[in-house]
């Protein structure tokens, strides 16, 4: 059994105790391929550091994160632009539009997301999108790229069964799903239950949005378990059959 865990952070500093442990328990629990977002500038040499240890395991993407677009989001992505010409990575990522802790650079974020999927377009990479308060603004810009069929996955999907299927619409699209499918009165049970599987990858989004028991806590890489066992629990299939399906969407998506 191989279970991907398509958006994990596990250079972080949150990490830095027991990163070697962590990562050995969740290869142990079937989580053997971890796909790294960037954040900006500064979380770089942490995820090439993560890479250089495991490099069968570990796939570093290159991107701006919205919340680290601010007014001087340009030379972030003079940073970015250099690493996509210098090297290889699996994704543009995280990009995209947040607009729940500050809404003062939302026009920034606005350009800089647009910017971004065109070097995924470039560059023949698919990209990953972080949306918070911002759905119809997220999706408005996906919109302008929809006949460019570029691959992407919309990290950290938590909207209703109709944005679900909007976002399925905008083209060769996947819905990153993770510990909140375990959290009481989510509803993303109900999007699981009414979305084919060929729709759907894996993720943590650790150490953020521990899945249940262990939510407000940190979230580790071991704990993919968990959002796997849910979605087989809705789905009423087994656990390798969602190890076995995620995956391959996976590789669909990032081509490895």
């Amino acid at each position: 059994m191989i279970l991907t865990d398509t958006h994990t952070h596990l250079y972080s500093k949150e990490f830095d105790a027991d990163r070697a442990a962590l990562i050995e328990k969740a290869m142990a629990a079937g989580v053997t391929r971890f796909f790294l977002p960037n954040v900006d500038s500064e979380s770089i040499p942490g995820m090439f550091q993560v890479e250089k240890q495991y490099p069968a395991n570990c796939f570093p993407m290159m991107g701006l994160h919205p919340c680290s677009v601010n007014q001087t989001y340009q030379q972030e992505l003079s940073v970015v632009e250099h690493w996509l010409a210098k090297r290889k990575f699996t994704a543009i990522g995280e990009i995209g539009i947040d607009l729940y802790w500050d809404k003062t650079y939302f026009e920034q974020q606005q350009d800089a997301f647009r910017t971004q999927i065109q070097w995924a377009k470039k560059y023949g990479l698919p990209y990953v999108i972080h949306s918070r308060n911002a759905f119809d603004e997220t999706m408005e810009i996906v919109s302008e790229f929809k006949n460019d069929n570029i691959k992407a996955i919309f990290h950290c999907f938590s909207g209703n069964v109709e944005q679900a299927e909007q976002v399925i619409a905008a083209g060769n699209f996947k819905l990153g799903i993770g510990g909140v499918v375990t959290f009481k009165n989510s509803g993303l049970d109900k999007v699981v239950e009414a979305i084919d599987m060929k729709h759907l990858v894996l993720e943590t989004d650790a150490p953020y949005l521990a899945p249940m028991p262990y939510r407000g806590k940190r979230n580790e890489p071991d704990y993919l378990v968990l959002v796997a066992k849910k979605i087989a629990e809705i789905k009423k299939i087994s656990l390798k059959e969602v190890a076995a399906i995620t995956t391959q969407n996976s590789i669909d998506v990032f081509g490895m």
